[in-house]
């Protein structure tokens, strides 16, 4: 593993996760306890794709393991995707 693979790192592409949360009010949940830690700066939901996602920026380094554990806390998952998209 590698810093980048085991870190969201600041900047304008974020991260994006997927998860098993359907309900909006599921998501929402997701996405408070994810602001409440410590160098996130936004969650942004996508809940028009199958799985639903969720992006997050951060302002410093977080962890990956540290989002797993917090959404693993509300009883969902929180899959990281593929680092970069591909044009």
């Amino acid at each position: 593993m590698t810093l980048i693979d085991e870190n969201i790192i600041p900047g304008n592409h974020g991260r994006v996760f997927g998860t098993n949360a359907t309900k909006e009010e599921d998501l929402n949940k997701i996405a408070r306890a994810i602001r409440a830690l410590a160098g996130i700066k936004d969650v942004i939901i996508d809940a028009s794709t199958f799985p639903e996602e969720f992006t997050i920026h951060t302002s410093a380094f977080v962890r990956i393991d540290d989002i797993q554990q917090v959404v693993k806390a509300l009883g969902f998952h929180a899959i990281p995707k593929g680092l970069f998209k591909l044009f």
